[in-house]
């Protein structure tokens, strides 16, 4: 497995904070995301690359991981095991097997010879029949798709790890939402299982309405004229028109409800949420001197009770 400097990647120094990592990250992520490089496959892979270092470099644990023991991160916690029980067993950690601290740590060499030994080499303790197998490491990777789209059940294509895999998903998928596909993360270690692909949705809002869970939220303009004497009006769904019929003396912010005329319920085929719509009277600006003297007439009207 080479070595990936995570920092190098993210364009940071190692003593970046939280909210620098961070920035970078989101940065990064828009320049080389896949939807706007569809035809580079060198932005593909640095996304992908981005999105690992962000993965590692975000969580306080695996940071300080990775800061320790390089490229065999993964294995930090087999390895301090196994030092603990050389050091138990009342062997000295390196010495008879060729890793010596000289004051400044282990270089990476050293880790990577150490686990060859310790858990992969036929030297290695209970020989080549005794090899710990391991799993691969797990993958986190993000999926931007626009609220539009899953509207709808659809087929989506990701490059993890210089693979391509298609994944249907449906319709109704949450913002954060995460799934989870087994055994498509790292290669594990001597025979070990691979790990699993976690893949977080990031849902863009491209449309007129306001999501919450599978109910839609909609404000829609009234016209005085139609507010008062009632009418009707077009509404633009995600499925379509619809005709409302507006009732004599709507009053503004009124609400309507259209059952079944919100967004797919995730995993629950035929069904969907509501739309709630909420009028907004427009009052008229701009009267014409005759316009005035209608609503004064009207004005006079009232006060009289006739």
């Amino acid at each position: 497995m080479d070595f990936i400097d995570y920092y190098k990647v993210l364009e940071i120094d190692k003593s970046a904070k939280e909210a620098d990592i961070k920035k970078a990250y989101r940065k990064l992520a828009r320049k080389y995301h896949p939807d706007l490089n569809p035809n580079d496959d060198s932005a593909k892979k640095r996304f992908q690359q981005i999105n690992e270092a962000n993965e590692v470099l975000s969580d306080p644990e695996k940071r300080a991981k990775y800061d320790k023991y390089g490229k065999d991160w993964q294995h930090a916690d087999e390895f301090e095991k196994a030092q603990q029980q050389y050091q138990y067993q009342g062997q000295p950690f390196g010495g008879s097997s060729g890793w010596q601290d000289t004051g400044g740590g282990y270089s990476d060499n050293d880790f990577s010879d150490f686990f060859e030994h310790m858990f992969g080499g036929a030297s290695g303790r209970g020989g080549s029949g005794g090899r710990v197998k391991f799993r691969g490491q797990d993958i986190n990777a993000e999926l931007q798709l626009k609220l539009s789209d899953v509207f709808t059940t659809q087929k989506q294509t990701v490059t993890v790890n210089g693979k391509n895999i298609r994944l249907t998903i449906p319709a109704g998928v949450e913002n954060g939402q995460t799934i989870k596909i087994a055994g498509y993360g790292g290669e594990g270690m001597n025979g070990g299982p691979k790990g699993d692909l976690y893949i977080t949705f990031n849902i863009i809002n491209d449309t007129d309405f306001k999501r919450d869970g599978s109910n839609l939220y909609k404000t829609i303009e009234l016209d005085l004229y139609t507010a008062i004497l009632g009418g009707e009006v077009i509404v633009d769904t995600l499925s379509g028109k619809v005709r409302l019929k507006v009732p004599e003396g709507t009053q503004n912010e009124s609400k309507v409800k259209l059952k079944g005329k919100g967004f797919p319920v995730y995993k629950m085929e035929g069904e969907f949420g509501d739309l709630y719509l909420t009028y907004k009277v427009k009052i008229p600006t701009h009267l014409s001197e005759r316009q005035k003297e209608l609503f004064k007439e009207l004005q006079n009207l009232s006060k009289d009770g006739k």
